[in-house]
């Protein structure tokens, strides 16, 4: 149910001493309006379903099924939120799951940890964040990834990990943006929730805010933290500052792909640039086969690109399932998101759960929705 793609010593050491261990899910949630732009994102029919994709992922993730919920789950052009994986393990295993608003357009109708932050602007503008947002999002990330990592939430069998899961609408732009800010040619390497990734569309973005951004050419030594404010999320510098601080106490898995590698990224440059002591060993990136095998983009060759962090994804397949939405997935739609990816790796990891009952899971789960 896990396959390794990178640094596969590095992994093999990281799933033996996690296995049968709890984990513990934080999912930060932020806005870009970079999602809002044609051809950018699939993550919601209309540029007004996307704005509303992280809170209704959030609502659905914290309370599963509602007979009215404030915020239904957006209608997709293909397929069904990935947050659906994420809540069937969730509510199977009763992991904790903590919520985090690092900026969003409104407050999410769920028990939450405000960080803060702001909406970012489209990162075509060169000025997606002010400097003092992404300052201030890197503080309390930190803050909490010390947090999440403490013996508060330690188990009976004496240790436990941090999945540190998102939501951002677009999130695949800001993070070539941040790659290429950093120096890394991520340019056709990243991934789309739509089936053939817009590569050239999503450069043209990016290229055309980092030229507004004053900070010189990509990859010409830049403050990781002005990359940020200049074409990043909100999302990327909290997570990466929940990373290093939870790497220094145990394990972290950055839950997601392209996404996700951009925040390994950013928080190796972080930590670099303003000397913090982190783990980076303890550290893995855990996503969905659909990401990690898609032919549009290179997630392998981006992880081997940023390098140093394993690369991990479930082998969970839809192709029998008796869900169009879901066999969606195996046709390029949707692929991840919301931690889908770490939380079926943590269903097997911790459970030793398997491809059928993951499955059975998730299809009554929607069994309800549909019914409701």
């Amino acid at each position: 149910m896990i396959r390794v793609y990178t640094e596969k010593e590095k992994a093999k050491k990281w799933l033996e001493a996690y296995r049968h261990c709890p984990p513990v899910l934080a999912c930060v949630l932020g806005f870009t309006e970079t999602g809002l732009k044609p051809g950018i994102s699939a993550a919601g029919a209309t540029p007004a379903d996307r704005r509303f994709t992280a809170i209704a992922d959030a609502e659905f993730l914290y309370y599963g099924l509602r007979a009215n919920p404030k915020y239904p789950l957006p209608p997709l052009d293909g397929g069904v939120s990935p947050v659906v994986i994420s809540r069937a393990v969730v509510a199977a295993t009763q992991m904790p799951v903590y919520i985090f608003n690092a900026g969003l357009p409104l407050a999410p109708p769920v028990p939450h940890i405000d960080l803060g932050g702001t909406p970012a602007a489209c990162v075509s503008t060169g000025k997606a964040l002010s400097l003092a947002t992404v300052n201030h999002l890197l503080s309390l990330g930190l803050e909490w990834g010390r947090e999440l990592s403490g013996s508060d939430f330690t188990s009976a069998e004496g240790r436990h990990y941090v999945i540190l899961g998102e939501c951002v609408v677009g999130g695949t732009t800001t993070a070539l943006g941040v790659l290429l800010g950093l120096g890394f040619a991520a340019a056709g390497k990243v991934n789309s929730s739509h089936p053939h990734c817009n590569h050239d569309r999503k450069l043209q973005v990016v290229e055309q805010g980092w030229q507004l951004s004053g900070l010189g050419e990509f990859g010409g030594g830049a403050d990781p933290l002005r990359v940020v404010a200049a074409v990043g999320d909100p999302m990327q510098v909290a997570v990466a500052g929940m990373a290093i601080a939870a790497s220094r106490y145990g394990g972290v898995m950055l839950a997601g792909g392209t996404q996700m590698l951009a925040v390994y990224a950013l928080a190796e440059a972080i930590a670099r640039t303003y000397r913090l002591s982190w783990q980076p060993e303890n550290i893995v990136v855990g996503t969905t086969r659909w990401v990690a095998e898609d032919p549009t983009g290179d997630t392998v060759g981006l992880a081997e690109l940023v390098g140093n962090v394993p690369l991990l994804a479930t082998k969970l397949s839809f192709a029998q399932s008796r869900y169009p939405q879901l066999q969606a997935y195996e046709r390029g739609f949707v692929k991840e998101g919301v931690a889908a990816g770490a939380c079926a790796i943590a269903a097997h990891l911790w459970q030793n759960w398997e491809q059928a009952y993951i499955l059975e899971l998730i299809e009554n789960l929607l069994d309800r929705y549909a019914g409701d």
